[in-house]
C-alpha cells in the first residue's frame, strides 16, 4: 500500500506504531521494549467527572477550536455533525455560529436534476469533514490511516487522563534510548515510542478569551472536547441518575412504612 517505502519490514513497523498509538498498545518492536513500560497517566481534576459532572461550556468551545486548528489536519470526527454544537450539553454555541462554521467547509453533494455532483457549503447537517477523502489517501499521505477522534476518550480505561497525559507527554529520550527517524519519545505512551509527533506548542492556537494558550491548557481543552463527542448525553445521564436515585430512596421509605403498618396491623 505504501510503494514509497524502501523496505517491507519498515512499513509493517510504521503501520504497527500507528495502530499501537491509535488504542495504546504496546509495541512489539525490539528496540520499543527496550524504552520500558509507560507511566500511569496524569491523575487531572475533570468538572465532568462524579454523579453531579457536567461539561465547562468554555472548556468546550476552546476545546473544539484546538480539534479543527490542530487535530483535524490528520483525524476525522465522523460521528460529529455541526448542528450538534449547539445541542443542549454541548459547547451550545448559536445557531448563526453554527452556520458560520459549517459554511467554512465545501460539500460534495448531488446528483442533482441533471444527474451531476456538485459543490456546496457547508450546513448545519453536514458532518465535520475528514482530513482526506479516503483511508488509502490518508495512508499514502501518512503511511497509515490517523485514527477518527469521534469516541478515543472512550476507547480505553482512563481514557481522557490518559489522552491528555499523551499530549504533554512529549521529551527528549533519556540517554541509551533510541529513537528510530520518524518517532518521538512520549513519557505516558506504553513503550515510550509513538508515530504522532507533537501536535501542539504552546501559542498555537489563539483563544479569543485571553485563556493562557499553553500546552497544558490546549490539551485539557481538546481533551475535555473530546470527552463530550464520545458521551454528549453525560449530563442527561448523570441528571437521570440522580432523579432514579431519589425516587428509589423515597420507595424504600414508603415500602418501610407500609410494612410496618402491616405488620402492626397483623398484630
Amino acid at each position: 500500500m505504501k510503494n514509497k517505502m524502501i523496505d517491507i519490514s519498515r512499513k509493517s513497523g510504521l503501520l504497527a506504531l500507528v495502530a499501537a498509538a491509535a488504542i495504546g498498545l504496546p509495541l512489539l518492536a525490539a528496540p520499543a521494549e527496550a524504552a520500558g513500560d509507560a507511566v500511569k497517566p496524569i491523575q487531572s481534576d475533570w468538572s465532568f467527572q462524579g454523579v453531579f459532572g457536567v461539561y465547562d461550556r468554555d472548556a468546550l468551545r476552546r476545546g473544539y477550536k484546538v480539534y479543527k486548528e490542530v487535530c483535524a489536519a490528520c483525524h476525522s470526527m465522523e460521528l460529529v455533525r455541526f448542528r450538534n454544537l449547539m445541542e443542549p450539553g454541548g459547547p451550545e454555541f448559536t445557531e448563526g455560529q453554527v452556520k458560520a462554521l459549517a459554511a467554512d467547509i465545501v460539500v460534495v453533494d448531488g446528483p442533482d436534476d441533471t444527474g451531476d455532483m456538485f459543490e456546496r457549503p457547508g450546513e448545519p447537517k453536514d458532518r465535520f469533514p475528514s482530513p482526506y477523502p479516503n483511508e488509502q489517501a490518508a495512508a499514502a499521505a501518512m503511511g497509515a490511516p490517523a485514527p477518527d477522534l469521534s469516541v478515543i476518550a472512550k476507547a480505553r480505561p482512563d481514557g481522557v487522563n490518559y489522552i491528555y497525559s499523551l499530549l504533554v507527554g512529549y521529551t527528549e529520550a533519556p540517554e541509551g534510548v533510541e529513537v528510530l527517524p520518524g518517532l518521538s519519545y512520549n513519557t505516558y505512551f506504553p513503550n515510550h515510542l509513538l508515530a504522532m509527533p507533537q501536535p501542539l506548542s504552546d501559542g498555537q492556537v489563539e483563544y479569543e478569551d485571553g485563556t493562557p494558550n499553553t500546552v497544558e491548557q490546549m490539551a485539557k481543552d481538546v481533551t475535555h472536547f473530546l470527552m463530550w463527542t464520545a458521551e454528549p448525553k453525560l449530563e442527561q445521564r448523570h441528571r437521570l441518575g440522580f432523579q432514579v436515585m431519589i425516587y428509589l430512596v423515597l420507595l424504600s421509605g414508603f415500602l418501610w412504612f407500609a410494612m410496618r403498618k402491616v405488620w402492626s396491623d397483623a398484630h
